[in-house]
């Protein structure tokens, strides 16, 4: 699996940069109240969507289709709350702790208590808490599953009788609605692409691979022994499975390269006070490296600073994320970076920016191993770069 998470990446990525998105921008939508902050906007009728009670009728009609034609529920007028809490007691099954519903509709005569999350799952929620919550008072209550995915074999304790509405379903509908008001559309531009994007985000999902990327796709499931999945059932299933164990390798070899990064980091950083500045200060008269730091953060953390004497210029010894970053805004950029291996730039103070960058034949995995004190190729390719050799 390891092996096929690295070998797909490529193709992976390429399809979630086709097309901008705001929410992959934000990375909202990953967390179920970031989207119960959405819905709960969609749903309240006086909300700055300017949609009136619209969302709030495309969701009832979703509900009321899964419910027998004597348990209907009113299709408007509801008040829309967020993070409700939904306490057990004695009449429910002996429940006495509490619970928090995401989103619950309320108006005197009826209740529509909803659990937004990824897939039709109570994932530890407690449905008669819900229930009794929705229906106290006497009143008739609906408890609904509103989730991305439909998972029936997930659906257990009680959530089995929940409604379960998705995303595609009530979202598609009000893109067709809204797309049907030309009014609207031409009075809300801003609503109007807020909307697109939810619906491109959770119902279209990321840009499709071309045919290219599909085979390659294939070809990885084959040569990495997970092409048996192919005829498994039901396909659902396995489809989630499967996309849940690689969500899960991916996290894990992301965690273990930022394990790596920082390890080159220390050795670099190592390296360069015990033995490069050594090695520079013996070969120059003028910008002796009087300091080594590593004071940068973000996308400038991968980064061992060579701050030099008599007002000369930095010079800096980068690797990984900051050598792209580096490389992108140089002069001159190399045309084919092997990014296996450590850079030197040095800055351009006049311009704020860098001057030069030189890759060397230096590699990660040699820092991470530890560089011997007689290794002069950092040092060559210093001079190199101050220079401009």
């Amino acid at each position: 699996m390891k092996d096929f998470v690295t070998s797909l990446l490529p193709a992976l990525s390429r399809s979630l940069a086709e097309q901008f998105n705001i929410f992959r921008v934000m990375h909202h939508g990953t967390h179920e109240k970031q989207l119960s902050n959405v819905f709960a906007w969609l749903l309240t009728p006086d909300s700055t969507h300017q949609l009136g009670d619209t969302f709030q009728r495309i969701f009832l009609e979703k509900v009321n289709a899964a419910l027998p034609s004597d348990g209907q529920m009113p299709a408007l007028g509801y008040r829309v709350v967020q993070e409700v809490v939904t306490r057990g007691d004695e009449g429910v099954a002996g429940e006495t702790d509490k619970d928090i519903a995401d989103i619950v509709l309320s108006r005197p005569d009826a209740a529509i208590v909803v659990e937004n999350y990824g897939t039709s799952d109570g994932h530890g929620h407690s449905y008669q808490r819900y229930l009794a919550h929705g229906t106290a008072g006497g009143r008739p209550a609906t408890v609904v599953l509103l989730c991305h995915r439909r998972e029936a074999h997930l659906q257990r304790d009680g959530w089995e009788k929940a409604v379960v509405v998705t995303y595609a379903e009530i979202l598609t509908d009000l893109q067709s609605h809204v797309d049907r008001d030309r009014l609207w559309c031409q009075q809300h531009p801003d609503q109007l692409f807020f909307i697109r994007q939810m619906v491109q985000q959770f119902v279209e999902g990321p840009a499709a691979v071309n045919v290219d990327d599909q085979i390659s796709f294939i070809k990885a499931m084959c040569e990495t022994g997970e092409s048996a999945r192919y005829g498994h059932r039901p396909r659902s299933r396995v489809t989630q499975e499967f996309a849940d164990l690689v969500a899960e390798h991916a996290r894990l070899q992301f965690e273990e390269s930022l394990k790596a990064l920082a390890n080159v980091k220390a050795g670099l950083r190592s390296f360069a006070r015990s033995t490069l500045m050594e090695q520079m200060n013996a070969r120059v008269e003028r910008g002796r490296i009087e300091k080594v730091v590593t004071r940068f953060v973000g996308q400038w953390e991968w980064c061992i600073e060579l701050q030099r004497a008599d007002g000369q210029p930095a010079i800096f010894l980068e690797f990984g994320p900051t050598a792209v970053v580096e490389n992108e805004r140089a002069p001159v950029p190399i045309g084919e970076p092997d990014y296996s291996r450590i850079f030197v730039t040095i800055e351009n103070a006049e311009r704020e920016s860098i001057a030069r960058i030189v890759q060397t034949d230096v590699s990660l995995a040699e820092v991470i191993d530890g560089l011997s004190r007689d290794d002069g190729r950092l040092r060559d390719a210093v001079l190199a770069v101050e220079l401009g050799t």
